[in-house]
């Protein structure tokens, strides 16, 4: 056993594990994006995203107030390759067209940074299919409900019939319904549905701060499930990197060990330790992380949907 023959051999994979579990923790935290767009076909149905789509969820980040630089998309393995031969008969700079067909993978296209993710969710929408507002001038992440029909899962998408977003920043209306998703999960003949972001309307007419949307939901208004019922896909994502936060910590390097070392890279911290067990004969290595993380400003985030 060579030491290079160890590195690659043993502590990559471990290395890459260790980063894989943390990923998938993180993007666990996807079902909190509160912004949702799909291609779809003419029953409701969702299909790939085509070039549109992609766009589509540009403009969702626009109307969101979203920072225009560095827009970045994580997205499946398969929605990549169907995105890259969507994308080949546009007219595009032919050193990136090359490097498509010759990696294929997207790098830099439509505004967006692209990288592929193995762990990006796959997603089961509810069996909803009616409820309506109980009561007026409701506020705030928990709205209550008529006896709802159907079931809710966290991560799905609803509206509430004549609640419109606004432009966060001028609070006028953009003449599109408010987007919200369901935190947790609500059971059929349920009556109460925690949201984000919070239902915020103006006050008296009057533009307020942190404002979402153009009025309360008046009481019998219709809610819609923005996904279709029952529908599995893949949460692709669009974001930028204000959206989310991670933070990882120095882990103590202990005494008495044959190795350990402690190694800090672009901010993120990982430690190694080997050791000799006498008990059982063996000689173990470890890898450990600290860290933690949160979704800040999950409506800098859109999801954008793949069929499976």
């Amino acid at each position: 056993m060579k030491l290079d023959d160890y590195s690659e051999r043993v502590l990559a994979p471990a290395i890459n594990n260790l980063a894989g579990n943390v990923a998938a923790d993180i993007m666990s935290g996807t079902t909190a994006i509160c912004n949702f767009t799909a291609n779809t076909d003419g029953s409701g149905n969702t299909i790939s995203p085509t070039a549109a789509t992609w766009l589509d969820a540009n403009a969702i980040l626009d109307q969101n107030s979203a920072p225009m630089a560095d827009r970045k998309i994580i997205l499946d393995p398969l929605t990549e390759a169907r995105t890259v031969t969507s994308l080949t008969g546009l007219f595009n700079p032919a050193p990136q067209i090359s490097e498509q067909y010759r990696s294929g993978r997207i790098y830099d296209a439509l505004g967006f940074k692209w990288m592929m993710d193995q762990t990006v969710l796959k997603h089961t929408a509810g069996s909803f299919s009616a409820g309506t507002v109980s009561g007026d001038d409701q506020t705030g992440t928990t709205i209550t409900t008529n006896a709802i029909t159907g079931t809710l899962k966290a991560g799905d998408i609803i509206t509430f019939e004549g609640v419109n977003a606004v432009n966060r920043v001028t609070k006028v209306d953009t003449g599109e319904l408010r987007q919200f998703v369901v935190l947790s999960d609500v059971a059929s003949s349920g009556t109460s549905i925690s949201i984000y972001p919070a239902l915020i309307p103006a006050s008296g007419g009057n533009a307020v701060q942190y404002q979402t949307v153009t009025a309360s939901p008046a009481s019998g208004a219709a809610i819609s499930l923005v996904q279709k019922a029952s529908e599995v896909t893949r949460s692709n994502f669009a974001y930028v990197p204000q959206a989310v936060t991670m933070v990882t910590a120095d882990l103590e390097l202990p005494r008495n060990m044959q190795e350990a070392s402690r190694q800090v890279y672009d901010g993120i911290s990982i430690r190694i330790v080997s050791g000799y067990i006498i008990g059982t004969d063996q000689f173990v290595t470890r890898t450990d992380i600290l860290y933690g993380y949160k979704w800040v400003r999950p409506e800098w985030a859109v999801v954008i949907a793949d069929k499976v």
